[in-house]
């Protein structure tokens, strides 16, 4: 049997910095079509709604298009003709499409807001009970900031995109082959001369995707900066005051919130310029229209309803431009987003249950392991040729230096990773053969550092059996020899435990840990290192808490 040296769990660089060393984010392809197939799934319970938004979207878009021609025929059947029947007639017929256009536009946003907001929820926990099923090798090689990221603000940006951006883009698309359709309709003269101002609105939206890829971008990764390392100096407030390094934190901060407000003025100067550029543009086609047409009025070669029906389908005709341009960097966001949250999705579950397991439902408690190795990277051992056997109700005591495998045999033994060769048993059952949860259940461990939730005293001990009630919960801290100091605090047992667990001692925290061992009355109990770092007074309470709990545990 051998032990490594002290390798370690492989980890990386943790904590709220780490975030701003692996956090990635990739320019991405404006449309990967299996990243689109893989969102648009998530469509598919939601279908009739998206159906029903769709319509209402093609309804409100039809009005829109309409209303140019009720402008022209209420000018030239009605006002010139001095027909104000006619004329009360169209303006009527031109209220009810307005109506009927404002509530098609209200249903559609809110049958959109629904989907996503439901999109949105069933992405989030699908990620989350996915980030729980996935193995302790897995979360110790990445950084909690990144996942939290990727369930909070890529989850947000790919919804944005299925939900509405999908319909938004067909609806712009539609709106303006509609609008050139209409323009051609009325004076296919006209429609040319709004057209010649193309290719420099072309150019102008070209010019302002290329820059805003890089300015967007760049704006996200330095309010990620901004945000670890403002999350990091709270989480450590307790180093930085002790060395008397507030100047030097909050200098480093403040040339972060400096970067942060470069990029960002960079990206609103960028938008400022594109805008009344494409407003230039709208007004010089206007200018156009209103210039040459007035002439041919004038000459009798247009009436003055086309030229005013006209006038209005300009300005239609590039708002869906102005529109799709800004869609542009929501879709690369998107598909960049998408593709590191379908990965994560992808990742393989190494620590499942086998197509045979079985349930094992009473442990007596019997530990083999037999010629085991393990190496958390494959070029590093931990572990070579162990070999042990723990029989029921037996106490064992693993002794050694830091490093030397005692925290990885624990963790074996719960399964936290499978063993690199050789095999464990529990009762004589390989453990990769037993159903994870079944044997999990019956496990108690109380580890070196005492984590506690920020909910209640309750709550944290009963938190290894949801189903305990009070007088149970009250039972194990009083076996743990909790129940004096609980008794003792402002609300007892419905005390909120505060962040970091500030408002409880290290030892009280541990006795809780140890009364919520009790709790799940565990067969198999694991220790690692618990009371390294409490007092003598508050070790003395454990040592006569585990003389109760020991008996006929392994």
């Amino acid at each position: 049997m051998a032990f490594g040296g002290a390798h370690g769990h492989g980890h990386g660089h943790h904590g709220p910095r780490g975030l701003l060393h692996s956090y990635e984010d990739s320019d991405g392809a404006f449309f990967d079509p299996h990243i689109a197939r893989r969102m648009l799934g998530y469509l598919g319970p939601h279908w009739h709604r998206m159906a029903l938004g769709t319509a209402l979207m093609l309804v409100s878009t039809a009005l829109g298009l309409a209303l140019p021609y009720m402008v022209k025929i209420a000018i030239d059947g009605h006002i010139i003709a001095g027909d104000p029947t006619g004329l009360m007639r169209i303006s009527l017929l031109m209220i009810g499409a307005y109506l009927v256009d404002g509530v098609a536009s209200g249903q559609q946003s809110y049958l959109l807001s629904w989907v996503g907001q439901n999109i949105l929820n069933r992405m989030r926990v699908q990620l989350f009970e996915h980030y729980q099923r996935l193995s302790l090798a897995f979360h110790n090689k990445e950084e909690a900031g990144t996942l939290i990221s990727r369930v909070l603000s890529d989850v947000g940006v790919l919804n944005e995109l299925v939900s509405s951006g999908f319909i938004t883009l067909i609806g712009d698309v539609l709106l303006l082959l509609g609008t050139v359709v209409v323009m051609l309709s009325i004076s296919w003269r006209l429609a040319l001369l709004t057209f010649s101002v193309m290719p420099f609105m072309a150019l102008a939206t070209y010019l302002f995707s290329k820059h805003a890829k890089g300015i967007y971008r760049e704006t996200r990764q330095t309010i990620g900066a901004l945000t670890g390392d403002m999350a990091e100096n709270l989480a450590n407030m307790r180093v930085v005051q002790a060395f008397a390094q507030e100047g030097s934190a909050s200098r480093h901060f403040d040339e972060l919130n400096k970067a942060n407000r470069e990029i960002n003025i960079k990206a609103i100067m960028l938008s400022y310029i594109f805008m009344p550029t494409a407003e230039l543009l709208n007004t010089l086609a206007t200018a156009i229209v209103l210039w040459i047409g007035g002439i041919w009025v004038a000459e009798d070669a247009l009436t003055l309803g086309v030229v005013v029906s006209f006038l209005a389908c300009v300005t239609r005709f590039f708002q869906p431009i102005r529109e799709m341009s800004q869609i542009y960097t929501t879709f690369q966001a998107a598909m960049a987003g998408g593709e590191r949250i379908f990965d994560l999705l992808d990742e393989t579950v190494e620590i499942q249950d086998a197509p045979d397991a079985i349930e094992l439902e009473d442990i007596r408690g019997h530990i083999e392991f037999r010629d085991v190795d393990f190496a958390y990277e494959s070029d590093v051992p931990v572990l070579e040729g162990v070999n042990l056997d723990i029989q029921p109700g037996q106490t064992i005591a693993l002794v050694g230096p830091t490093g030397a495998g005692k925290t990885t045999i624990a963790s074996l033994i719960c399964r936290f990773y499978d063993v690199t060769d050789g095999a464990l048993l529990v009762d004589g059952h390989d453990i990769r053969q037993i159903k994870v949860h079944s044997y999990r259940s019956q496990l108690g461990m109380v580890p070196q550092e005492p984590f506690l939730f920020q909910t209640t005293v309750a709550d944290n001990i009963r938190f290894s059996k949801p189903e305990a009630g009070d007088q149970e919960v009250r039972e194990a801290a009083r076996m743990a020899n909790a129940d004096e100091f609980v008794a003792d605090l402002p609300e007892g047992y419905d005390t909120p435990i505060m962040e970091g667990s500030s408002n409880l001692s290290l030892g009280q925290r541990q006795l809780l840990c140890f009364a919520r061992a009790i709790l799940s009355d565990p067969r198999i109990l694991i220790l690692d290192e618990a009371t390294s770092s409490v007092d003598t007074r508050t070790e003395i309470l454990i040592q006569d808490a585990l003389r109760k709990l020991l008996q006929g545990r392994t």
